[in-house]
């Protein structure tokens, strides 16, 4: 079993069998050919399930990733979060990010250090799950988890060429750490604003309010 694949299995639970699955509804004559175009409809949608999961690079592998991308003359837009329940203003962020360059690189707080960043009871959803919904993207190029806090050392692998952060941040508020890494790289630092009234907080607030005590 091929690693996209056992990622599907275990990542991603049941992609596989629900793809498979599906295809076993669909109504297809039982001749030789039909069994042919079957067979070869099923693969083409599990190669396109295992495309987008290619986008999601191990730690360690961030370095070689970051050199080819380099040796291409590409322009590197790096951008980090929780992403913990995908909204609006991720979306329309994720997208205005990917304006500043020709790549762009999403890195993914892993589970510990959301549970650090939000407290008990987040993140909602696992790191493979946030991983995965980010890389399925069109605007998204590439995701990577990080273990660590802060973006110090995953800023440090992928030196970009753009690191973008949204919110209420000035370059004085920033952490000193990261932006401090970023233009040791020669990167520019670039704050958008986020959409207003969208954020997951406020989405959680809001399935609270139609399910007390849930």
């Amino acid at each position: 079993m091929r690693a996209e694949e056992r990622y599907l299995e275990t990542g991603a639970p049941g992609l596989v069998r629900h793809i498979k699955k599906a295809h076993m509804f669909a109504v297809v004559p039982l001749s030789k050919p039909a069994v042919k175009c079957f067979a070869s409809e099923l693969r083409a949608v599990h190669n396109l399930a295992v495309k987008f999961l290619e986008k999601i690079i191990p730690l360690e592998k961030l370095p070689s990733w970051r050199r080819e991308i380099r040796s291409k003359g590409k322009k590197l837009v790096v951008t980090n979060g929780c992403f913990d329940i995908l909204h609006v203003g991720h979306v329309t962020y994720l997208e205005l990010a990917r304006q500043y360059g020709d790549v762009l690189l999403v890195g993914v707080n892993s589970d510990s250090s959301v549970r650090q960043l939000k407290g008990e009871g987040r993140p909602v959803n696992c790191e493979n799950d946030r991983a995965t919904v980010l890389a399925a993207l069109a605007c998204v190029d590439a995701v990577c988890i990080f273990n660590d806090v802060r973006a110090t050392r995953l800023l440090a692998m992928a030196e970009p060429d753009v690191w973008v952060k949204g919110g209420d941040y000035t370059l004085q508020t920033l952490d000193q750490d990261e932006r401090r890494v970023v233009e040791q790289v020669g990167g520019k630092i670039v704050i958008l604003p986020q959409v207003p009234g969208k954020s997951t907080t406020g989405l959680l607030e809001k399935i609270g309010s139609l399910c007390p005590g849930a």
